[in-house]
C-alpha cells in the first residue's frame, strides 16, 4: 500500500486473505474475498527467530497437515520493529472455525501439538490472537489469494472512539484520489473483531517482489497532482479527527513455516516446499 507519505503522512494520514496475495485485479463490490482474517503473532526470543523456529514451526505444519487441518496460513517474518513472526489465516465463519478446531478433539492429535507447543514456548517471549473482518468499501483493488506472494505491507491504525464516520470519508477521497491518478496500487481492508482496541484497523499489500514498494512510491506526484487545495485541507481535517496511531510493517514470506495448500506446492514447489531445517 502507498505510504503516501508527502500527503498523507506529510499532512500531519497491514494473518491468509484477499490481501495476502496477488492475481487479477478486482473492484471492492465484486472481489471475492474472505470475511475474516486470523492473525497469530509470535515475539520471538533474541537470537531464536531463525534456523531454530523454522525447526518447531515446521513441524507444526506437518502436524496440520497429517491432521488434515482444513485452515491453511501464511507465515511472514517481520523486516520492521521488534523480532516476530506473524501467520495469517482465513474463513468464511466462525462455524467453519469451530468444525475446524473439532481436529484437536482426538486424544492423540491433541497431545503431539501439545508437545510442539512446549518446544515452541521455548523460543517466543510473548504472543497473540487477532480476528478482523474484510471491509470492502474500504479496500482497493483487493487481490486474490495467489502463491506468488513474497512480501507484505502493513499499514496499521487507531480510530478515535466516535469518529468511524470521518476515517471512512477519509479512506474514500483516498481511493477516489487514487482511481483519479490511475495508481496500481492495492490492499485490503480489515477492522479488528476480537484481540486489540476496538476502532483498530489493519491495511494489507502483497508484493510479489520489493520493486513493487518502489513503484508505488513512483506514483506519489501521481497522487499529489490528482488532489485539489480543498481536497488536501479536507484530508487534513479528516486525519486530525479521526486518526489516532499509524504506523507501517514490512514482511517476508517464510515459506518453511506456512502451511499451504497443494495447488501452492505445485504452482512453485521449489518456494513452498523447502528443505527441512537442519538439525
Amino acid at each position: 500500500m502507498n505510504k503516501l507519505s508527502p500527503i498523507l503522512l506529510g499532512l500531519s494520514l497491514a494473518v491468509a486473505g484477499s490481501a495476502t496475495a496477488a492475481a487479477q485485479d478486482q473492484s471492492p463490490a465484486t472481489v471475492s474475498a474472505p470475511k475474516y482474517l486470523q492473525v497469530t503473532v509470535e515475539y520471538t526470543k533474541p537470537g531464536k527467530g531463525g534456523l531454530a523456529h523454522d525447526k518447531t514451526e515446521s513441524a507444526y505444519v506437518q502436524a496440520m497437515a497429517k491432521a488434515r487441518f482444513p485452515i491453511h496460513y501464511i507465515a511472514f517474518n517481520s523486516m520492521s520493529g521488534k523480532a516476530r513472526a506473524i501467520y495469517l489465516a482465513h474463513f468464511d465463519s466462525f462455524d467453519a472455525l469451530q468444525k475446524a478446531n473439532k481436529v484437536f478433539d482426538n486424544p492423540a492429535t491433541g497431545a503431539e501439538f501439545e508437545k510442539l507447543n512446549v518446544a515452541d514456548g521455548e523460543l517466543v517471549e510473548d504472543t497473540k490472537q487477532l480476528i478482523f473482518s474484510y471491509v470492502p468499501d474500504l479496500s482497493y483493488h483487493s487481490r486474490a489469494p495467489s502463491p506468488k506472494v513474497r512480501y507484505l505491507e502493513a499499514r496499521i491504525l487507531h480510530v478515535h472512539p466516535g469518529h468511524g464516520k470521518e476515517f471512512e470519508e477519509l479512506v474514500k477521497m483516498w481511493i477516489a484520489a487514487a482511481d483519479k491518478a490511475g495508481s496500481a496500487d492495492h490492499w485490503g481492508a480489515y477492522s479488528v473483531e476480537y484481540g486489540d482496541q476496538l476502532g483498530s484497523y489493519i491495511f494489507l499489500t502483497s508484493d510479489n517482489s520489493l520493486a513493487d514498494i518502489d513503484q508505488s512510491n513512483a506514483e506519489e506526484p501521481k497522487f499529489t497532482a490528482a488532489l485539489t487545495d480543498d481536497d488536501r485541507k479536507k484530508m487534513r481535517e479528516l486525519r486530525a479527527a479521526a486518526i489516532d496511531t499509524d504506523r507501517f510493517e514490512l514482511y517476508s514470506v517464510n515459506p518453511a513455516q506456512s502451511y499451504v495448500p497443494d495447488e501452492y506446492i505445485q504452482a512453485d514447489p521449489s518456494f513452498w516446499k523447502p528443505k527441512p531445517a537442519m538439525e
